[in-house]
């Protein structure tokens, strides 16, 4: 009997993951605006509490001699939960053995391209429950966004507008967007976007068009403007590679687990602008 080749022999599960978690961070769009964390990897428990701090307000003037009132520095705390995503592959043994290309190549790159879009899809979720001081509504019930709610809306970021920033646009604002005198294309300015795939700059802001941002309704939409810093990432556990067979039906499976939990961690570093109808 000649040998017979399976996925288990094409395929050494730990080189496989090593590689595949090094191109995950490359492959998710958003990472730029999220830190992330590994402080959490081999800690017990499926929850965790993050702080945050208030601020204790500008210093006060003195006269000599005078005592110094103190305040108390008060920190608040949110609980993440971490959670876990997965995607897996089957490939039969006559598309390992006789399929054009590389099957096995192409089954790690989609699974670290479904393993990407599922955190940019939680990142964008998380900049949509953007409520209070950094969301700002152009004011119109019947309005889509414009320009102007742009540059009107970076007021919000105070005297820390400076610095990098994202706007992440639906398809349509981003039309809006580049019919304007504002409009910078991403191929006359310099090198060194921000984010894969920016198209242009506008009011100092890298564009990223998401196809992600529906409309909800069709006259409006949702816009992001954030900054580096603005969200996080916290691993629990990277990514886990594993494969196994079916001897009876010949197919050889991959899958892929991860287990994180993301946060809106400065909300001072991330705008949200909608439509009054939606907010």
């Amino acid at each position: 009997m000649g040998d017979s080749t399976f996925l288990s022999n094409l395929v050494n599960p730990q080189v496989m993951a090593d590689v595949v978690n090094k191109k995950l961070i490359n492959a998710i769009r958003f990472a730029p605006l999220a830190e992330i964390d590994t402080t959490l990897v081999g800690r017990p428990g499926d929850t965790i509490s993050l702080p945050y701090f208030d601020y204790i307000g500008a210093a006060s003037d003195i006269s000599e001699s005078s005592s110094i009132s103190t305040v108390s520095l008060n920190a608040s705390f949110v609980s993440v939960t971490v959670k876990e995503i997965a995607v897996g592959v089957e490939l039969s043994d006559r598309a390992v053995l006789a399929g054009y290309g590389d099957p096995v190549g192409e089954a790690a790159d989609q699974i670290v391209k479904a393993m990407a879009d599922k955190v940019d899809i939680d990142l964008l979720a998380i900049l949509a429950s953007i409520t209070g001081d950094m969301l700002y509504k152009n004011g119109s019930s019947t309005a889509a966004l414009a320009v102007k709610d742009i540059s009107d809306a970076l007021e919000l970021f105070g005297e820390d507008i400076d610095g990098s920033k994202v706007l992440v646009a639906s398809p349509r604002l981003y039309t809006k967007i580049r019919n304007t005198k504002d409009w910078c294309p991403a191929s006359e300015y310099a090198a060194g976007a921000l984010v894969r795939g920016s198209v242009g700059q506008i009011f100092g802001c890298d564009v990223v068009v998401s196809n992600r941002i529906k409309h909800v309704t069709p006259t409006s939409e949702n816009a992001y403007i954030v900054k580096p810093g603005a969200l996080r990432v916290f691993l629990k556990r990277d990514m886990l590679l594993e494969t196994d067979r079916d001897i009876l039906r010949r197919m050889n499976v991959l899958t892929a687990t991860k287990h994180y939990a993301g946060y809106l961690y400065n909300a001072a570093n991330a705008i949200k602008l909608t439509c009054a109808d939606l907010a």
